[in-house]
């Protein structure tokens, strides 16, 4: 694969990665339920699209 194949794909992880740890925060900061499950329920969304493990932990 060159390079320029593969930037896109970089850019897309990236981008996704820091959408995951600005999401964790609010989550963390969230005082709502209703707050928390609508930022799990993004998290949710998002790992449907992510490669690898889970993006939220099963409790």
């Amino acid at each position: 694969m060159s390079a320029p194949s593969r930037r896109p794909e970089i850019r897309r992880r990236r981008t996704r990665k820091e959408k995951v740890v600005k999401l964790r925060k609010r989550l963390a900061a969230a005082s709502s339920p209703a707050d928390k499950d609508r930022l799990t329920a993004k998290l949710h969304r998002t790992e449907l699209v992510s490669p690898g493990n889970p993006l939220v932990a099963k409790s």
